[in-house]
């Protein structure tokens, strides 16, 4: 195809691409004062939650997956390219110190490798092929699920990954911002969050990134919840990697507990720096290992703990 006759398929492309539209409500934006200009921005920002809304069931079953999969020896595998990528990688990095995981546990794939996270690879969100290249070298089964970020819906690097997904017979969920592109036919949960038009045209990484990312939290956040990671809304299971995440964690035995500085701190030493364990230990008196024991049969649920040794 010729480069002209190329150029003019793309602009077609672009045309039935939602995230592309023109937005009548800030079409006078490069003329307003500074203030108005934020105000017009977070005009837009102010939908993005509404329509993440009019999705939660779908997000609600990838969740109920992704769990099924952590429970089989399975993990949960962000893919995109640009920011899509980004906010893919953004989540997966989080998990484990909010949540003691494996950073095997959660991924973040991002077309281009890790120089991407921090400066646009050309071709790359292009190029089918590395896709299946970056799934095969995190040895992708039919056990994971697979999440395809794509704001466009139509990113020829998702795309290719999910299609290698589906020939693995694993879970595949696509989320993206442009209704009736190939990312929702190739999802078996479609997650399409139709935020509209952007403040300026084609900046993805604005109401469609927002929209993604709340996405995503939710997808991880409320997978980790369903697996025994949280006491009433407290991150139990919180890594104590560093002093301010210490000082998390002895915050977090004291809300649980109601018990004081010096109760928590000691509970925390008896529980190797565990907020989980030392919570147990002070509402049911447990010893250590009677306590390791209830935790393990409660499969990691700190409220079926205490309740069975109450």
């Amino acid at each position: 195809m010729a480069e002209h006759d190329l150029q003019k398929q793309l602009i077609n492309d672009l045309q039935s691409i939602a995230t592309e539209d023109q937005n009548p409500d800030t079409l006078d934006i490069d003329i307003l004062p500074t203030l108005d200009v934020v105000k017009k921005i977070n005009n837009e920002d102010k939908k993005v939650a509404f329509a993440v809304e009019k999705v939660l069931p779908e997000i609600a079953k990838a969740v109920d997956e992704i769990v099924k999969a952590f429970k089989k020896g399975g993990r949960l595998i962000y893919i995109g390219a640009g920011t899509s990528g980004r906010l893919g990688v953004l989540d997966a990095v989080e998990c484990p110190p909010t949540f003691s995981v494996s950073d095997k546990e959660v991924i973040g794939i991002i077309a281009g490798g890790e120089k991407a996270i921090y400066k646009a690879v050309e071709g790359a969100e292009d190029n089918p092929k590395l896709a299946i290249e970056d799934l095969t070298k995190v040895n992708f089964s039919s056990k994971d699920v697979l999440v395809g970020i794509a704001a466009s819906g139509r990113t020829p690097y998702v795309i290719a990954a999910m299609k290698y997904a589906k020939q693995q017979n694993a879970v595949v969920v696509g989320v993206s911002c442009s209704p009736k592109q190939i990312v929702a036919s190739l999802a078996d949960i479609n997650i399409c969050v139709p935020v509209g038009a952007e403040a300026l045209t084609g900046s993805t990484r604005m109401k469609s990134g927002t929209a993604q990312k709340m996405v995503l939290n939710m997808l991880s956040t409320a997978s980790m919840i369903r697996s025994g990671k949280s006491y009433r809304n407290l991150m139990v299971d919180v890594n104590a990697s560093n002093e301010k995440l210490y000082a998390r964690s002895v915050r977090i035995v004291m809300q649980a507990t109601g018990c004081d500085y010096l109760q928590a701190k000691l509970a925390l030493e008896r529980a190797n720096s565990s907020a989980k364990l030392a919570i147990l230990l002070i509402l049911t008196n447990a010893e250590v290992d009677e306590a390791k024991q209830m935790l393990a049969k409660s499969s990691g649920f700190l409220r079926k703990a205490v309740e069975k040794l109450t």
